[in-house]
């Protein structure tokens, strides 16, 4: 008998596989995306479809795992300092769209006549958008590194943080009467801030020595178990609180995004976290109930276009007025016009509460899944039809198994200049850029360049940067060129690295980071123009090139006196995100006397020239 229950359990297993096997690669090759494709394959062999499967919501129980781990990868990239940096995003845009939507979908509910205690209910479980179907749109684009992609995600972190507060006032609307056994509402909002104190106590001291003693021990698969260990452990720990499992795992993950072990930590929880959102999606697809969508379609079709598009309009009103350009507030309209993963936590609290029936519950299920379903189709149309937000790829290839003696990264007016130099002598060269328009007018020209993701570990690794002799970062970004440098120096340390730098200050970090080379953007241009300006008066080209070579010797010890003087730790800070200690005040107060002596001779000299002329 056990026999034949495990031989069942393995048949659902390899039927769930397959259902994604086929169905992705499908939608994927059609241009639907991913997400649609899990979505539709779970809609075939569910209870609704082939009928495989009796229970989806066991598996949407387990699949949360993958939107957990998705979570924690992103904490990952998330130092204190950034997520500091975006407080304002977080608490400010965050609670201004939420509050609008809330309004505006609470006034949908009531349009379609039902009272305000489920108009509520279901507008805030409309609100709550689905990070995990958002995530993953903006993960296949390549845009949550970006400034927009930034404003999306500080969004559904203020979001994540609201089921706290919104189970609570469930609980408050109950019209039950609480029983004395059940224990005090406010004794659970403390065991849910002290289990959220005990993460970030636990994430402080004991993660890093944690993952220290098992680097000593040189065991991959004891780290992969201490990864998943921390992101489960995190998220239950929350669980247990009353708090959301995705924001425990988000925490964890900005507890590490300063460990040295942190990329090796993402690489592990990669393929897991890939498998379990896949799976998410399935269940998702599963838990659309044909038959309550039959019964009441005129209802549930009417309600997900209503609040679909209310939502979309709120969405782009708050963009447009916290100055969000036009093409960027359509886009995150588009994005984020659904219903997310944790309505169905909030619509059972509300119907244990009472707030709800079961009819209003599959009503409001059923709408919020189709949402999740309708939204990778309408931002394929969106992205496909509307002239702001078209960007084909076709033409384009991406980096993939590539190699090369040195990879250039960054393909703009100073990766086009100094790459001359290389290609004169047939070095092998691997290019990549994410300047879609640049890489075709560059093949016009007949150079190659590649579409990559250089702050992006796997891109790297496509590109053969583990075998490449030199990498150069010619960006113009800083903070990217920062984020390269890092990936680079821990994962590919055989490489030579050179930097286009932004200004002194960002030379010093980058010094201070290790690199092999690095040069100012504009400081060689700018004393070869000031050269011709001094040859432009009657300045011999003898004296302006002996000037020119002097401004390079002083701009060279002021730099050694720089980063003599402590620079180099405050260098260190603006690549790795740590506090640089506090440098006395003696070894800074010398050097800059010593810069101002330097520049006071370097004006004497040239006067002195200018008296024998």
């Amino acid at each position: 008998m056990s026999a034949e229950a495990g031989a069942s359990d393995l048949v659902k297993v390899v039927a769930l596989l397959g259902a994604a096997v086929v169905a992705v690669p499908i939608f994927r090759r059609l241009g639907l995306g991913s997400v649609l494709g899990y979505l539709a394959a779970g809609l075939v062999i569910g209870p609704f479809g082939l009928g495989w499967f009796s229970d989806p919501q066991s598996i949407l129980h387990v699949a949360e795992l993958g939107v957990v781990m998705f979570l924690f990868v992103i904490g990952l990239e998330m130092r204190p300092s950034h997520l500091w940096s975006l407080r304002r995003q977080i608490f400010g845009l965050g609670a201004l769209q939420i509050g609008l939507c809330t309004l505006a979908l609470t006034g949908v509910g009531l349009a379609f006549g039902y009272p305000l205690p489920v108009s509520f209910i279901g507008a805030m479980g409309f609100v709550l958008t689905s990070t995990a179907v958002v995530m993953q749109l903006l993960s296949e684009r390549g845009d949550v590194a970006l400034p927009q992609g930034q404003k999306v995600v500080s969004i559904l972190l203020f979001e994540d943080l609201l089921i706290v507060p919104l189970l609570v006032l469930v609980a408050f609307m109950s019209p039950q009467v609480v029983q004395p056994e059940e224990g005090s509402r406010w004794m659970a909002i403390g065991i849910g801030v002290a289990s959220l104190a005990g993460l970030i106590a636990a994430g402080i001291w004991l993660l890093n020595p944690l993952f220290r003693i098992l680097a000593a021990a040189k065991a991959r698969e004891v780290m992969t178990a201490a990864a998943l260990l921390v992101v489960l452990g995190a998220a239950l720990l929350m669980q247990l609180g009353g708090l959301s499992m995705a924001m425990g795992a988000f925490l964890a993950g900005v507890l590490l995004s300063e460990s040295t072990f942190r990329h090796q930590i993402e690489a592990d929880i990669e393929p897991f976290r890939g498998i379990l959102l896949g799976l998410f999606f399935l269940g998702v697809g599963m838990a659309l109930d044909l038959g309550v969508v039959g019964r009441n379609w005129p209802l549930i079709v009417s309600a997900v276009l209503a609040m679909m598009l209310v939502k979309a309009l709120c969405i782009y009103a708050v963009a447009r007025f916290t100055r969000s350009p036009h093409a960027e507030a359509l886009d995150r309209a588009v994005l984020m016009a659904q219903g997310g993963e944790f309505a169905f936590v909030l619509f059972a609290a509300a119907a244990g509460a009472g707030i709800i029936d079961a009819t209003v519950n599959a009503n409001l299920t059923a709408i919020v899944v189709l949402s999740m379903a309708l939204t990778p189709l309408f931002v394929l149309l969106f992205r496909r039809f509307s002239p702001v937000a078209k960007q084909s790829m076709e033409g384009i290839e991406e980096a993939k198994g590539l190699t090369g003696s040195v990879l250039i990264i960054g393909f703009g007016r100073f990766g086009q200049v100094m790459s001359q130099s290389l290609l004169a002598r047939d070095v092998d060269v691997t290019i990549i850029d994410t300047d879609i328009e640049m890489i075709r007018s560059a093949e016009e020209f007949g150079f190659k360049i590649y579409y990559g993701d250089g702050t992006r570990l796997d891109v790297l690794r496509a590109c053969g940067a583990q075998t490449a002799q030199a990498i150069a970062i010619c960006v113009d970004n800083r903070g990217a060129a920062n984020r390269m440098v890092e990936l680079v120096k821990h994962e590919f340390p055989q490489a030579q690295v050179l930097v286009r730098s932004y200004d002194r200050e960002h030379s010093l970090a980058l010094i201070s980071a290790g690199v092999d080379f690095q040069i100012r953007e504009t400081f060689e241009s700018a004393v070869e123009f000031g050269k011709a300006a001094l040859v432009s008066v009657g300045v011999s080209e003898e004296d302006a090139e002996t000037i020119a070579g002097e401004i390079r010797r002083r701009d060279a010890e002021r730099f050694e006196l720089e980063m003599a003087g402590g620079s180099v730790m405050a260098g260190a800070a603006m690549i790795y995100g740590k506090r640089p200690a506090k440098p006395t005040p003696t070894p800074l107060t010398k050097p800059k006397r010593e810069a101002r002596a330097l520049n006071e001779e370097a004006a004497e000299i040239i006067g002195e020239e200018e008296e024998e002329e």
